[in-house]
């Protein structure tokens, strides 16, 4: 591993959302995040030439690369572990591989209440896993499985957390028909890819990295519960 003066870029394509940040370890230098839609092809190699450049950086700069799992869109996730792979590849740096779900869940201050977080997994269908807090730390606590918002309104039947990718009309029904939900913010359910640099960086640090040749995917499944991390 190199110094831990060098840089990590993180890239999340797990949804229409794009986001791509830079990460020193103690600041994040650069974030970006936008709705690509179908785009992820002629925008996410450009987004990261410009996002370097305004940094004043070079792609001999980064030290490593964190990159988004999913589970998520099949071509999103596709082209963002490409480039992932390829930039690990040619620079010969670490590469990391961080469940999407996990990213979301890092934006929350753990707690007594366990938490659930969700993202879009197309048809209206939603991908979502539990977390409890152990030792100041969100852990998953079940496997992932796809939802509906009425799924979340009809088989919570605790006091739970839920933050993640819903509507506006999602979150209102979920609100009104659902009182041991406690919703987050939109703001702190937005997947933010410094979240993903953090948890990049501190398992790069602690040489928990990923072959570039066999890392794979969380693709959906939309009948059967996706397999446990």
């Amino acid at each position: 591993m190199r110094g831990t003066d060098s840089l990590l870029l993180a890239i999340d394509t797990s949804t229409r959302s794009v986001g791509l940040a830079i990460f020193d370890g103690a600041q994040v230098l650069a974030e970006s995040i936008w709705e690509s839609g179908d785009y992820h092809t002629v925008e996410l190699a450009p987004a990261v030439v410009n996002m370097l450049a305004r940094a004043q950086l070079k792609a001999s700069n980064i030290g490593a690369v964190a990159v988004a799992i999913g589970p998520g869109s099949f071509t999103g996730l596709r082209i963002g572990l490409a480039l992932a792979k390829g930039l690990a590849f040619a620079l010969r740096i670490p590469l990391v591989g961080v469940p999407s779900l996990d990213i979301m869940a890092a934006a929350i201050t753990p707690g007594d209440i366990p938490l659930a977080a969700v993202l879009r997994a197309g048809r209206g269908r939603l991908a979502i896993a539990w977390y409890e807090n152990e030792n100041h730390a969100w852990k998953q606590t079940s496997k992932i499985e796809v939802w509906t918002s009425q799924d979340i309104c009809d088989r919570v039947t605790s006091p739970t957390i839920v933050c993640g990718e819903l509507t506006t009309a999602e979150r209102r029904m979920i609100a009104e028909m659902n009182p041991f939900i406690q919703m987050v913010s939109p703001a702190q359910s937005l997947r933010r890819p410094a979240y993903l640099a953090e948890i990049g960086w501190q398992r790069w640090q602690a040489n928990q990295v990923d072959d570039p040749a066999y890392l794979s995917p969380i693709y959906l499944h939309y009948n059967d519960p996706i397999p446990e991390l």
